[in-house]
């Protein structure tokens, strides 16, 4: 074999073995190139992963930080369970979370929500209670509002029959804060009266129906103006309502001289102490939010101090002397970090029932597609929601406003426009310049001749000339 063979022969067996480290390609001009191979990375020719919707926290402030992103699907640890969600729960805590108004939140970016409905797609490791394509409603910590989550199976209660993922999202968390609220923090029994704030909004709502099953008991809700007509409209049994921003100790001082027995407050700030001031003898104050520290769309660190500095200091002695309790109540601490899971199941499990027999009936304001959750919180900001608010995975979001393109045409039409002008202007200084020169070409005619069509040149003779011919 010649020298040329061998070298043609190691040559293509250093292809068949991947020594080559060379490919040929084409070049933009046509003309063929050697270029180095970069070697195949493991994993590389593994199908991507998948991917899904999500509303995703990109930075801690205003509604520009929220958006729609494609997101991993999220793999499935042990003891979790993955769920396909169809609806989700928009609360106040919500807002709270995308100023960073709430203590420890995760580091972003990272995905909103704390509470979903759908069904079970996957089954981790050690899961007992749940099989695939149970109908399931959630309570997570964050990444609740996602097409797909992944739950641990202590935060999922299934869903009992004629239950749709749009009422157990309706339902889930903001009555069984409310039925906490109610017979475990305050111990309402039969007889008594109960002040609630913010009586239009999801809990509010759900403290006014479960209030209502026992007998006897007198609800005075507060909240906006507005929403008076549209609470009676949908038959909310309120027996005295009163306007968010007047004087409503007075107000209510005029029904019931003696006060109340229960005040549920989720304001905090000057609240406390109107709500304190107001109990009767052995009445029982609750705070369980503090929504007075959201005011602008974003973070305020005065909002938030301010609201701390109003709360007066009282004693145990004070408590004592006027026969008076305190009380809160945080469900978010209470199930993640107080290990209050089971009992937060076995009173969601007590919701249920309820619903089944026909004693609460959720109130729903709206449902929103994920890409339109920025108008949907702007809403619950503005405190307009009568009622729940859901996100909907399944739904098209709202046609956007051309008004991009019609600011960009406005745009185009004003340069158009400005370029026109400065068209019309340089005319204006070209007709402006020729007259210039027409007129400094006519006085130099006139100089020329004189004004009278004879040579300039008489009028530059001797003077003594002309002296001697006058």
């Amino acid at each position: 074999m010649s020298s040329e063979q061998q070298q043609d022969s190691t040559a293509m067996n250093g292809e068949q073995n991947g020594d080559n480290k060379e490919k040929e390609v084409i070049t933009e001009n046509g003309e063929s190139a050697a270029v180095a191979s970069e070697p195949v990375a493991d994993g590389e020719n593994e199908p991507p992963k998948k991917e899904m919707r999500a509303v995703v926290l990109t930075g801690f402030g205003g509604l520009k930080s929220v958006k729609i992103l494609k997101k991993p699907e999220p793999t499935l640890g042990e003891g979790e369970i993955l769920i396909r969600v169809k609806a989700c729960g928009l609360n106040f805590q919500d807002l709270m979370v995308r100023q960073g108004a709430i203590d420890s939140p995760p580091k972003c970016p990272f995905i909103l929500g704390f509470e979903c409905a759908g069904d079970v797609e996957q089954v981790g490791e050690g899961v007992e209670d749940f099989q695939v394509g149970d109908q399931v409603v959630a309570l997570p910590e964050y990444r609740a509002w996602a097409e797909l989550v992944a739950v641990p199976a202590k935060y999922v209660y299934k869903l009992p029959k004629g239950l749709s993922y749009l009422d157990a999202a309706t339902i889930s968390m903001n009555y069984a804060v409310a039925y906490m609220l109610l017979f475990e923090v305050a111990g309402l029994t039969q007889g008594k009266s109960i002040l609630v704030h913010s009586v239009g909004g999801g809990v509010g709502q759900a403290v006014v129906q479960l209030a209502k099953t026992i007998p006897d008991v007198t609800i005075y809700g507060i909240c906006s103006k507005g929403k008076h007509e549209a609470l009676k409209e949908a038959n909310a049994p309120v027996d005295h309502l009163l306007e968010k921003g007047s004087d409503y100790v007075s107000e209510l001082k005029k029904i019931s001289p003696d006060g109340v027995d229960i005040v549920l407050d989720c304001l905090c700030g000057e609240e406390c102490n109107k709500g304190y001031n107001l109990l009767k003898p052995m009445g029982k104050y609750v705070l369980y939010g503090t929504s007075n520290v959201v005011t602008g769309e974003t973070k305020g660190f005065f909002s938030a101090a301010r609201c701390w500095w109003q709360v007066d200091k009282v004693s145990p002695l004070k408590l004592f002397d006027e026969n008076k309790s305190l009380a809160g109540f945080n469900l978010r601490h209470f199930m993640y970090q107080q290990n209050g899971a089971a009992h937060v199941k076995d009173t969601v499990q007590k919701v249920f029932q309820l619903f089944q027999e026909g004693k609460i009936k959720p109130l729903l304001d709206s449902t929103w597609a994920l890409e339109d959750v920025a108008e949907a919180m702007q809403k619950m900001h503005d405190r307009k929601n009568v009622g729940k608010i859901i996100l909907d995975p399944s739904l098209e979001p709202k046609p956007k406003p051309a008004t991009p393109a019609k600011g960009k045409d406005k745009k185009k039409q004003s340069s158009e426009e400005k370029k026109d002008n400065d068209e019309k202007k340089e005319d204006k200084k070209e007709e402006k310049k020729e007259k210039e020169e027409e007129k400094k070409e006519e006085k130099k005619s006139e100089a020329a001749t004189n004004g009278t069509g004879e040579p300039a040149a008489a009028d530059e003779a001797d003077p003594k000339e002309k002296e001697h011919s006058s």
